[in-house]
């Protein structure tokens, strides 16, 4: 099975590569260490402090494999290379109105891996990034929600 592409912007894959760093260089030797002094205080079976260094051991290890599997998947965004903006696509900056409520919003799309709605970027994977992507300037567009479907128009795309 192909593996999924994680879409980045170049500064997303900067961020996880520092994340990912932290981790093997900083975090991942300090949790040994905790583990090395809980060891030393004796009785592994009732020590509290090793079961908790071990649990964030796992953890650690987890977010470190994670990274190294989304970093080797990576697929650049090219932000720039929207050419005429005629068409949404991943990296594009997307104004539109709601009908609903008579406002407008921009959003960024985004890889998952990057996505932070509160600051405006939304995933690909998300009902409204998939209901914009391909979509034209003036277009109307259907997104689904859990509350039943609304409708915004694209006003503009960069």
């Amino acid at each position: 099975m192909p593996e999924k592409v994680v879409y980045l912007t170049r500064d997303g894959r900067a961020k996880l590569q520092a994340e990912l760093d932290a981790l093997i260089r900083v975090t991942r030797l300090e949790v040994v260490e905790r583990i090395v002094q809980a060891k030393d205080l004796g009785d592994l079976s009732e020590n509290a402090d090793y079961e908790t260094a071990k649990r964030e051991q796992a953890f650690v290890e987890g977010r470190i494999r994670e990274l190294q599997h989304q970093l080797s998947n990576v697929h650049l965004i090219d932000e720039g290379a929207n050419g005429d903006n005629k068409v949404v696509r991943i990296g594009s900056s997307v104004t539109v109105f709601d009908e609903a409520d008579g406002e407008e919003m921009t959003y960024t799309i985004v890889g998952s891996a990057e996505a932070k709605p509160r600051e405006g970027k939304i995933s690909n994977e998300s009902p409204i990034g998939i209901a914009l992507l391909g979509k034209k300037r003036g277009q109307k567009v259907v997104v689904p929600s859990p509350d039943g479907s609304y409708k915004v128009t694209i006003r503009r795309i960069s």
